[in-house]
């Protein structure tokens, strides 16, 4: 029995509602805490299956001409074009970020569908002189293999479709284990894309795409495939500690993108009209369940007290509410679990001197299976122990400095390094914030928030973030192999270094 709301988007999608009824895994929607479908959670031998037909897809995708690879990414684009709101809403209902983040998620999807299409034909190699006379020598890319996807709950399909329409044009089928709590979602992307390869012909193999449904133990198994040459895993840092070990052991290559503890440095020349809006979208947007989502500030003691108000009347006008409703700004964390880590957090907070406007739960009387939150703000007398740990709530930290050199130490003095930005309209400030001696996070901004990166840019972070990168610039040489070649074409022999062996 899948929930009216869900009904409805699979009649817009033209999906037969049957995909998400009759498992023995519950879906609930963060928005009220309602079932809303059940999905079939695969066996161990139903995982073992899917990915031996992957390897078999394999065989012959790395064998179609790149080009032509693309021409299937393109064709999936454009079925995310046509259903675009209703896939949109259903993310919204699936993980409770509100409409336009669902929307805007899909989105993503979509450009990076139209960057791998252009990237299908420039997956460049490099012609090398060679030091022999009558010798060619030559860097190629080839297809790796199978890639194993594995996405976290608050990104339920951009994530998927960053790692899927790079491998897919670099010859590579894909094995998503979405997260239990949003696995429709990923059911019903995977349910277009193979729309789209039944409308491509034969070149698409069967196994080039599938979805393993599961938890912990799926997981798991995926990981500890010798057949899946590539993890691209997305999540906690504690979830990364426990793939990136697995993956080594069999010297399988992983892709980690962990956690974030993202600061914004607001320097005493910063235009707060523009500092203030990014901060509270960084901090409240997806209701601060976004790797990239803004956790410190670290703003000069100069400002610190008029950041502080403006931060708090803008925070009072945020608007919290159903997600799916186009006027809310914030819907409701994923479930108890987060809300009992932001409470802990708090509680930490005000035990190390810090003062917390906000974080109550509210909507308790309409909906009592969800977990709606008013965001945080704790003003912190110092950089404390509890803020090198990533909250995964809409709990923002704020703590002033003096200098600039005080402010890059506290900025990169956390385990995370995933994204950062710097407001200020001083340019030496700005520059020395990029280089290297600034940020030592993957993305370092000015002048815009942490979060809301674009696809043509590789998205990723250094430290207990992964080192992993994903989606645009040249992030798909992680899908592919890399093979030196030279070729003789004279009649002698010559070795490398001038080596003689003569065997007279």
């Amino acid at each position: 029995m899948t929930s009216p709301r869900l009904a409805e988007i699979f009649k817009t999608l033209e999906l037969d509602p049957a995909l998400v009824t009759g498992g023995d895994l519950s879906v609930i929607s963060p928005i009220d805490g309602t079932d809303i479908g059940t999905v079939q959670r695969d066996s161990a031998a139903g995982t073992d299956a899917k990915i031996a037909a992957a390897v078999k897809a394999f065989e012959h995708w790395r064998q179609v001409p790149a080009p032509r690879r693309g021409e299937l990414v393109r064709r999936y684009g454009d079925l995310l074009r046509r259903y675009k709101e209703p896939l949109g809403a259903l993310v919204t209902l699936e993980c409770g970020k509100i409409l336009e983040e669902g929307k805007g998620e899909v989105q993503e999807m979509i450009d990076i569908c139209d960057f791998a299409v252009g990237l299908s034909r420039q997956l460049y190699g490099l012609t090398i002189q060679s030091e022999r006379p009558g010798h060619h020598m030559r860097e190629t890319w080839q297809p790796l293999g199978p890639v194993g996807v594995i996405s976290a709950f608050n990104f339920p399909v951009a994530v998927w479709a960053w790692n899927t329409a790079i491998a897919l044009v670099c010859g590579d089928p894909v094995i998503w284990k979405p997260s239990e709590k949003t696995p429709i979602t990923a059911l019903v992307c995977d349910a277009l894309l193979q729309r789209a390869i039944a409308d491509f012909g034969a070149d698409a193999p069967a196994g080039l795409s599938c979805v393993l449904v599961g938890e912990r133990d799926t997981g798991e198994q995926l990981t500890g495939d010798s057949r899946v040459p590539l993890i691209s895993a997305t999540g906690s840092c504690r979830m990364g500690r426990q793939v990136g070990p697995k993956v080594a052991e069999r010297f399988g290559r992983c892709l980690l993108e962990l956690g974030g503890n993202n600061a914004i440095i607001v320097t005493d020349s910063a235009d707060l009209d523009l500092a203030v809006p990014a901060i509270v979208f960084g901090a409240v947007g997806t209701a601060g369940q976004r790797c990239t989502s803004t956790r410190r500030i670290i703003v000069h003691e100069s400002l610190k007290e008029t950041l502080v108000a403006r931060l708090k009347k803008a925070y009072a006008q945020i608007r919290i509410g159903d997600p799916l409703d186009g006027d809310t700004l914030v819907g409701p964390l994923i479930d108890g679990a987060a809300f009992e880590g932001m409470a802990r957090a708090i509680e930490a907070a005000r035990g190390e001197g810090g003062h917390v406007t906000g974080g109550e739960r509210v909507r308790t009387d309409t909906h009592p299976g969800a977990y709606y939150v008013t965001p945080a703000i704790a003003e912190m007398p110092e950089q404390t122990p509890s803020m090198l740990e990533e909250t995964f709530a809409p709990l923002l930290y704020v703590i002033g400095y003096t200098d600039l050199d005080e402010a890059i130490a506290l900025h990169n003095g956390v385990p995370q390094g995933l994204s950062s930005a710097i407001f200020t309209t001083d340019m030496r400030e700005a520059e020395r914030f990029v280089s290297a001696t600034g940020s030592d996070c993957g993305i370092a901004n000015v002048n815009i928030g942490t979060s809301g990166a674009e696809i043509g840019g590789a998205f990723g972070g250094e430290k207990e973030t992964g080192g992993g990168r994903e989606s645009g610039s040249d992030s798909w040489r992680a899908y592919m192999r890399r093979q030196t070649s030279t070729v003789n074409y004279s009649h002698d022999l010559p070795l490398a270094q001038g080596i003689k062996f003569d065997l007279g």
